[in-house]
Formats: structure tokens, sequence, C-alpha cells
């Protein structure tokens, strides 16, 4: 894998007359998770596509990139919805970047990234048979398959019961180490857990918040992960 790259923003985002962000300034350190949060439609989502390349209808005025050169094939993005393909095998919606990119699948790593998300067992199921923990798994397996240092979240856990939604941001600290990670989320014990840095996002600029101290992931009922919960889901009730 390529060494993990620092992002950095700074500008402001507009589609047609309609003022996204403005003032944004962001900085996205390398190796590390930065949790990014803010009231809806704020333009946290805009944000992740402007680095993925797939904000075609924004007009951004401003610079946006990796300080060590051009993000192209350096990014994978991993959404809400898992985006699984029904008719194909679970190994097969894993290979899915290479098959699209017209390219020999590695069966080999295919098999090496299912086992370490714990889903060695499902390679031939079809995504009708899985739980939506097991879903949200693949999706990250085929995350991990594109082994790529920038990885971009976009609420991937929300969907998921609070049992699973834990076991994959414990997962996705685990798997996702070394990498730069920028994880859009609503959820401020997610970002007190997962965070080593955490921006509140509005539409006039971000600010930062201090996060607990720890190892990523912390632990849920840590004291100091309650006192930051409380104090960014006051922010956002502020901002809201």
């Amino acid at each position: 894998m390529t060494q993990a790259p620092t992002l950095h923003m700074k500008g402001s985002a507009k589609i047609g007359d309609t003022l996204i962000f403005d003032a944004l300034d962001l900085t996205v350190a390398a190796g590390q998770w930065t949790c990014l949060l803010g009231s809806s439609g704020v333009g946290k989502s805009t944000v992740l596509k402007l680095f993925a390349g797939l904000a075609e209808h924004v007009d951004f005025s401003g610079t946006f990139g990796a300080e060590s050169g051009p993000l192209d094939g350096k990014i994978a993005l991993m959404a809400q919805s898992d985006l699984l393909l029904p008719w194909l095998t679970v190994a097969q919606n894993v290979a899915l970047g290479a098959r699209l990119r017209g390219e020999a699948s590695d069966a080999g790593k295919v098999a090496s990234v299912l086992d370490r998300v714990g889903l060695a067992d499902k390679s031939k199921s079809k995504p009708s048979e899985l739980s939506g923990g097991q879903r949200q798994r693949v999706a990250l397996a085929r995350t991990l398959m594109e082994d790529r240092p920038v990885v971009l979240l976009d609420e991937p856990f929300s969907a998921l019961d609070a049992k699973n939604r834990a076991r994959m941001q414990e997962l996705s600290a685990e798997v996702l180490e070394g990498r730069t990670v920028l994880l859009v989320t609503h959820d401020p014990a997610e970002a007190a857990r997962l965070g080593h840095a955490i921006v509140v996002m509005t539409e006039s600029g971000a600010q930062t918040v201090t996060p607990p101290q720890g190892a990523v992931p912390r632990a849920i009922d840590n004291e100091n992960v309650l006192k930051v919960q409380a104090a960014l889901l006051a922010r956002l009730r502020e901002d809201a």
C-alpha cells in the first residue's frame, strides 16, 4: 500500500446558486481517523465527493487534495448503503472493483480479506442470505480489497443496530489502521470512539473538538468518551 497522505480542503462550494459551505478549512491527518460531524445539509457528503472526484455538479472555489500529489487511484469510498449486487456472490462482490476495471480478480487476496472480516465461510453466499451486519462486513472487505491509502466513509454503520455498529467500528479501526480515514457521521458517540481528530462542520466553516485520550477504538463507557460525546451532542444541537 502506498504511504497514506495528509488531505486538505480550503474553500467554498455551491450547487447552482445554492451555497453548500463557505470558508471551510479542513485538514485530514495522514494515517489517522478524522471524524466529520454537522447538521444535515451542511455539506459533509459533498466534502467526501470532492475528494473522491464524484462531485460533478458542485462548483468549488479553493484548493483541495493531498500534500503528496494527485489522489487518483489512492481513494476507496464506503457509503451508508452496502451497495452489494444481489446476483453476485460475496466473493464476487468483494472483487467487484477489479471486475469493473476489466482486471482479473485475485482469488487468494479475496479469501484473505474475507477471512480478515470474519466471513471466510460466506464467500459463495448471496447478499440475501446475510444479516445486515454481515453485509456491512462484505462492504468493508470490498473497501479493503481496493487497498487504498485513503478511505472515505459516509455514515457506513448508521443502519446497523447498536451491537453490530459497535462491532463494525472496532473491526474498521483494526483493519484500516495506518490509512488516512475521513469518516462522516451524525453520531457523537461514534466520533468520540474513533476520532484521532474530531471536526464539527457548519455552513460557515469548521471547528475542531479535542478528542478523548487513548487509542481507538475507545471503550463505549469510558468516562472521557462519554464527556466528549455529550459535548458534541450539545454543540450539534446549537448548530441545528
